[in-house]
């Protein structure tokens, strides 16, 4: 049986190590261990690591504005999906974002990402064609 349990800080470099393996799940310099603790401490209690036999097989990062929720670099194990997990940790996030009262949530799926796509629609998301993401950057070191 897998464990769900709030992300800590020493967790990081694991959750990492796993996303960094995650065809479709892309990561920026701003995915340091200091930036994933900053956004941790921002969104305490938010975010959510799966472990299985003591080894880390999941995690998601959740956080919110005050209005948005918003979850970052959702992944599960290759070896262990299917098994419920990936939907079990996001309603694990939208369970306590909701308790913050956050009534809507989103994530980023890279276009590219197809088995992505697929896991989201499985689990009730709705893709969003009037909305195009543009972004910029203020500092090349914090992107």
């Amino acid at each position: 049986m897998y464990d769900l349990r709030p992300m800590t800080a020493a967790e990081i470099p694991d959750a990492l190590a796993l996303w960094r393996g995650m065809p479709g799940l892309s990561l920026f310099p701003s995915d340091s261990p200091d930036g994933i603790s900053r956004y941790l401490e921002r969104n305490p209690g938010l975010s959510v690591i799966c472990r299985l036999d003591g080894v880390i097989v999941g995690a998601a990062l959740a956080g919110h504005d005050g209005r948005r929720g918003w979850l970052h670099h959702v992944a599960v194990a290759a070896g262990v999906r299917l098994r419920g997990i990936g939907r079990a940790m996001v309603e694990w996030c939208l369970a306590r974002l909701t308790a913050h009262g956050i009534g809507r949530c989103h994530i980023f799926v890279n276009a590219d990402n197809a088995d992505g796509k697929v896991f989201w629609r499985h689990v009730g998301w709705d893709d969003r064609p009037n909305v195009h993401v543009m972004a910029i950057t203020t500092n090349p070191d914090r992107v």
